[in-house]
This record gives structure tokens, sequence and C-alpha cells, in this order.
């Protein structure tokens, strides 16, 4: 009797969940799969010998990645850090200077909103400036690794126009617009400079120079 045996690779998913997938481009459901290396007997598994390894592959275009795909934030993760992230940097700038301030709040509203926060109002407003700056501190720190240097830049520009809404920027509001700049990851040298441009533009807007 002839005996046909061989060496087979099986498959099996342990994990599915979505994960970002940059062959695709965007977010896609996944499987994470280990193969364990079977002894056959015509072409039918018979004893399961040593694991080959794990991968992530994704359900839309086949390909295979390193685990460690799963470690990168998804792009509706990355959305959701960007709202939360731009709301705390508001809150805390808010809460350092004149909170009641209508221009101020308007200004605040203004960054909100235009950083992709749909319907973002007042009432949400008022429930971010209950909650103390340190609570929100870990939204910044999450926001900022996410950011190129000149989208850092941009951001805290927005705050300190915040700040300048209702008048020249206070001492209290130039050292929180520094901690919220280094909690996204710029250099107090950086920070400096922005605050400072960015004042020096408002006084020249205000006074036509």
């Amino acid at each position: 009797m002839l005996l046909i045996w061989g060496l087979r690779v099986i498959w099996s998913t342990i994990a599915t969940g979505v994960f970002y997938c940059r062959k695709c481009g965007g977010d896609r459901n996944y499987r994470h799969r280990t193969g364990r290396r079977f002894f056959t007997l015509f072409f039918i598994p018979i004893i399961p010998l040593n694991k080959v390894g794990e991968h992530v592959m994704c359900e839309t275009c086949k390909t295979r990645y390193v685990v460690d795909v799963l470690q990168v934030p998804t792009a509706a993760q990355r959305q959701l850090a960007a709202a939360d992230g731009v709301r705390a940097m508001v809150a805390v700038m808010l809460q350092a200077g004149d909170a009641n301030s209508a221009a101020a709040r308007a200004k605040a509203l203004q960054v909100v909103n235009g950083a992709g926060v749909p319907g973002y109002g007042e009432d949400a407003l008022a429930a971010d400036l209950t909650r103390p700056g340190a609570d929100w501190r870990p939204a910044i720190v999450a926001f900022g690794s996410q950011l190129k240097p000149e989208a850092k830049e941009w951001h805290l520009a927005e705050l300190v126009r915040i700040a300048l809404a209702d008048g020249p920027i206070s001492e209290v509001e130039r050292t929180t617009a520094g901690g919220i700049a280094g909690d996204l990851g710029m250099t107090p040298a950086q920070a400096v400079g922005v605050i400072a441009m960015t004042e020096q533009k408002s006084s020249t807007d205000t006074f036509g120079g």
C-alpha cells in the first residue's frame, strides 16, 4: 500500500476586529491568525507539530502584516483623539482666562467646530469647563502624538487667539499655553515663538498696522 504523507501549515483565526490597513488606506476588518505545522497522511492533518508564527490579515485586500500593526490607531480612533484633544485644549485655555467672556467662548466654539466636532455648542462647552484641567492632559498628549510640527504650531496659535479674544494675554494664560505646547510635544522655544508671533499679528490686525 502506497502511503502519501507530508507536512502542511494550517492557519486558525484567534481574533477579529478593525484595524488601519496601509495598503487599502483606511479602516478594514482583520483576522488575527496563528499557524501550526501538521504531519499529514493522505493529505489529512494528523499530528500537530510546531507553531510557525502569527500574522494579521486584511479581509479586504488579503495583505498580511506583523501583529504590531494592531498598535497603530485606526482612522476612527485618530478622529476621536483629534476631537477630544481640541476640546481639551480649548477647555484648559478658557479655564486659565475669563471663561465667561462671550468673545473668548465664541472663538472657542469656532475652534472646536472647525476641528470637525459638529454640533458642539454652549452646553457642551459648559460641561467641558466643569472638568479639572489635569483630567484633560492625556487627551492633549494623545492628540499631539499624531500631529506634525506645523500642525502643533497652528493649534497652539488658535489657543492663543482664544486667550486674546477678551484682551491681552495674561501671565496665567501664557503659562497655560506653554504647558499645552509641552503636552503637544513642542519645545519651550517653539511655544514662545508661536505665542509671540500670534500676539504680534493680533496687535497688527487690531490697529491696522
